[in-house]
């Protein structure tokens, strides 16, 4: 097997904190799970890392492999970031809508951006295409039962072991590839708990959604990147099984999403508005949920991949 290049650091990283958060004095108490202090700033460092070591100890993967994947944004980020430590070359296929913030990311970390018009669909195709012709890695996020693994195996038991009380009640997330909520829950539902999967779904409130793409038999809001541009295989099958019986999907605003993703803002959180998504749809649940239950949520990146996002419109207004 070759060896992995000297100043490779991922296999150091530390858990990221959980922490409990009440929005205001009278709010529910909900676990934060703190993914934007991953080394990229997301929790897809978590799967990029998972998928990349897994197919370097298979063989698949060498010094100079070229890496592909149909990504938004924050997927593409940690894949550069893990082929930059690897010594691979990464080329991510993205929607022409993405914001240029992440584009710029991915070409830090030495990344090639392609850009293709139309929605996931089409982009994914796009990298499929790609890595049918050229034998590139494709890392396959939303159908590789590797990226929910990843949290099945790591995220989950760190959440247990950072608990108080190793128990929890349910586990909220946004569907983006769905693997953060099917490997959470897998993971703490085969530690022992009886825990209610909860999919926070993002909408426009009352606007039409003529002009939103629907994936997985959800209508996606386009204000809350990251939750709303994939067609979630992963998601789409395990909904379907006994796993996902007591699945319960709710939907937060837009409004409301930008709204709470402001106000973490200035409690010292620098979240994108899927943190907004996640805390709104755990909040709620617990509204109808028994006193004191354990509610635990994501938040997935940080917030400066949205500078030219339209949560920042009013800051990006004043003088």
């Amino acid at each position: 097997m070759n060896p992995l290049p000297a100043h490779r650091y991922l296999h150091r990283i530390a858990p990221t904190p959980l922490v409990p958060l009440a929005l205001t004095p009278d709010a529910p108490l909900i676990w934060c799970k703190l993914e934007f202090m991953n080394p990229s700033g997301s929790t897809k460092d978590r799967i990029a890392r998972y998928i990349l070591e897994k197919a370097w100890r298979t063989g698949r993967l060498q010094p100079g492999s070229v890496v592909v994947e149909a990504s938004s944004g924050s997927t593409s980020i940690a894949l550069a970031l893990c082929c930059a430590q690897m010594g691979m070359k990464f080329i991510a296929y993205i929607p022409d809508t993405a914001t240029n913030e992440r584009s710029l990311m991915i070409q830090a970390y030495g990344g090639e951006v392609r850009k293709v018009s139309g929605g996931m669909p089409e982009v994914i195709r796009a990298a499929h295409d790609f890595s049918l012709e050229t034998d590139a890695f494709l890392t396959r996020q939303f159908e590789n039962e590797d990226n929910s693994e990843a949290h099945e195996l790591g995220t989950a038991h760190e959440i247990l072991s950072q608990l108080p009380q190793p128990h929890i009640d349910a586990v909220v997330s946004g569907i983006g590839t769905g693997g953060s909520l099917v490997g959470l829950h897998r993971g703490f539902t085969k530690a022992g708990c009886d825990v209610q999967p909860i999919a926070a779904i993002p909408c426009a409130g009352s606007s039409a959604f003529a002009s939103n793409i629907e994936c997985c038999s959800l209508q996606f809001s386009r204000d809350v990147p990251g939750v709303i541009d994939g067609c979630s295989h992963l998601y789409a099958t395990w909904k379907n099984t006994t796993e996902a019986k007591h699945l319960k999907e709710l939907r937060v605003s837009d409004e409301r999403c930008m709204e709470i993703t402001q106000q973490l803002w200035r409690m010292g959180f620098p979240v994108g508005p899927s943190s907004g998504l996640n805390l709104g749809a755990a909040l709620l649940h617990a509204r109808e949920a028994a006193p004191h239950a354990v509610i635990v949520t994501v938040f997935p990146d940080r917030m400066e991949r949205y500078f030219s996002h339209k949560v920042f419109e009013a800051i990006a207004a004043q003088p």
